[in-house]
């Protein structure tokens, strides 16, 4: 594994940083485990699924993560590869097996997960000495996870990644908070000192209550503030999304309409749109707008990381809400 450079290149648009593994979705909806024959076999794990989004809006994007030693592992390098992402920091961990998810696929709103991870997930041994600090710091937007704080060592290599950005540029927490991956102690604690090193936090009202202790959109959002972020994005599911920043601005976006076929991956494109918006400077009620009909597009489709949209797709969605 290759650290201290970025290929001869300019910094990365965005580095995420956290779980990667093996999504087997029933290639059949409505239909429980038990039943289901045949699978698809897709690249998963929420800060992959990121990179992948904005590498398909045109980002230049890598993930920090770990994978067994095994043909899984193998698979899902080849994924980040063909997706566009720069794989270099994504070792193995002999020890442990590549995760793998299975999902339970009964639109319009009921998803259940199961996941395999046992003994341990390779992504949560990441060990501060295997970050490439200067990479970190030179990205644009560094993106990390609530579970990559749930066990030792990923939860003081993650830190360590945010102290390296010491607030340089976008640092975002996705509160990602998953009850059954948490495996150390209260996420309290942890979810503020992160947030303390991050400038922009995005989570739903459950997230947020883990974080801050209100659910309440604008009541979290304000907490998120004053724990130290300057943006804070609050999801609402079917009442769309809430964000305020440090500076007084509050938008709410209403989401766009769709058939729901499988929401998993929803939150996964409107995370890597949202960078991609951020990056590109556009205002927050655009940046909100632009990610809302990304998150909508996956939505619609059954998969997560093949069902990321390309640009003219998102734009066709906006174009179709009068929202370009």
């Amino acid at each position: 594994m290759s650290t201290g450079d970025t290929a001869g290149g300019p910094a990365y648009d965005l580095i995420t940083m956290g779980r990667i593994g093996v999504d087997l979705y029933p290639l059949k909806t409505g239909v429980p485990l038990a039943e289901a024959d045949t699978f698809g076999k897709f690249l998963g794990g929420s800060p992959a699924n990121v990179a992948v989004a904005a590498a398909r809006l045109g980002r230049r994007a890598a993930l920090i993560s770990r994978t067994g030693a095994d043909p899984f592992g193998a698979y899902l390098r080849a994924e980040l590869r063909g997706f566009g992402v720069d794989d270099r920091w994504v070792g193995e961990v002999a020890r442990y097996p590549t995760p793998l998810t299975f999902c339970e696929v009964f639109p319009p709103d009921r998803f259940p997960l199961y996941f395999y991870r046992l003994p341990k997930a390779p992504d949560l041994e990441i060990e501060p000495d295997g970050i490439d600090r200067e990479a970190v710091r030179a990205a644009r937007v560094f993106w990390m996870t609530g579970t990559g704080l749930s066990a030792e060592p990923s939860r003081a290599a993650t830190l360590a990644a945010l102290e390296a950005r010491s607030r340089s540029g976008t640092t975002v927490f996705d509160l990602d908070w998953r009850p059954m991956l948490w495996e150390e102690g209260p996420p309290r604690p942890w979810y503020e000192r992160a947030l303390a090193l991050a400038t922009v936090a995005v989570g739903n009202a459950e997230e947020c209550a883990v974080a801050t202790g209100e659910s309440e959109p604008h009541a979290a959002a304000r907490e998120l503030l004053a724990a130290g972020v300057e943006l804070a994005v609050v999801k609402r599911g079917p009442e769309g999304v809430l964000a305020v920043h440090r500076d007084g601005t509050v938008v709410e976006v209403p989401p766009v309409a769709v058939t729901v076929v499988n929401g998993l991956g929803a939150g996964d494109a409107f995370g890597g749109a949202l960078c991609h918006g951020l990056l590109a400077g556009w205002d927050l009620e655009r940046v909100l707008r632009y990610a809302n009909a990304a998150g909508a597009i996956v939505a619609s489709r059954l998969a997560c990381s093949t069902a990321m949209p390309f640009p003219h797709e998102v734009e066709e969605v906006l174009g179709r809400a009068g929202a370009v």
